[in-house]
């Protein structure tokens, strides 16, 4: 398969203090890949160096077969933060408007948006199931609803990789279920690779076909999601978790010592 994403002897720190130290790691097209681990052990850093927001210390990074210091293919890369939902009532931007802020790669700063282009914007609700709250504010929206219209607006320019950190942060289950739902369809039907940070171990596990475990400054664990082993996260969180999966949904079991 086609690697979108390499990564070889990876470091980053502040000073003298390391927070990643030489990591491997690699996404091929197609795949779903779930990023878990303690928190600080360095999952938002690591993106952002993905991002290229970021420069390490030393090591190599390949976005789409290009060194990241050369990539000039931004468009084709989404990114949607975990404070996607954090805007209050009074903020005066429309849904559509939202979404159409990132059109600037195909209509240019400063352009109207012509109807080929408002389209697109419609599609792209449609396809997060929000295209008929296109003229609501966007702060008068749940969480949930404005995390999918964060990701149509990535969806606008139509990208091959999307990243996510914590998307489902201060979303309800039941939100967080559809919200996986949909990254499921952009992955499996649209074909978009997706690399998520997620703190819930057994909802990624279930969603995502790898897994990669950050702690103690490395990448511990890059492996398919059919081969997962409960034994493996020890060495992550200091103690067993177990995974039970039944029809509805997965349950983490932590079991601590003496317990």
């Amino acid at each position: 398969m086609e690697k979108v994403i390499e990564v070889k002897g990876l470091s980053f720190g502040y000073g003298e203090r390391l927070i990643l130290e030489d990591l491997d790691f690699s996404v091929e097209k197609g795949d779903f890949v779930g990023i878990i681990g303690p928190n600080g052990s360095g999952k938002s850093t690591f993106v952002k160096l993905l991002l290229n927001n970021i420069k390490p210390l030393r090591g190599g990074i390949k976005i789409l077969g290009q060194n990241i210091e050369k990539f000039n293919g931004w468009n084709k890369i989404g990114y949607v933060s975990q404070k996607a939902n954090a805007f209050n009532t009074s903020f005066p931007a429309t849904v559509e408007e939202v979404v159409s802020a990132n059109l600037f790669s195909k209509v240019g700063l400063f352009k109207r948006v012509k109807n080929e282009h408002k389209n697109l914007v419609y599609d792209a609700l449609k396809t997060v199931g929000m295209e008929e709250y296109k003229d609501k504010l966007i702060g008068n929206l749940s969480g949930g609803q404005q995390q999918r219209v964060f990701i149509a607006r990535v969806l606008v320019s139509e990208p091959e990789i999307m990243f996510l950190d914590e998307p489902t942060v201060g979303i309800d289950v039941q939100t967080e279920g559809a919200l996986y739902c949909l990254l499921g369809k952009l992955n499996s039907e649209i074909g978009i690779t997706i690399v998520m940070i997620s703190h819930d171990i057994g909802a990624i596990t279930v969603h995502a076909n790898k897994i990669a475990c950050m702690s103690n400054k490395k990448i511990i664990i890059n492996e398919n999601t059919r081969e997962f082993a409960n034994s493996s996260l020890r060495g992550v969180y200091g103690y067993d978790v177990n995974l039970h999966a039944h029809r509805h949904f997965c349950e983490n079991c932590c079991m601590k010592e003496g317990n």
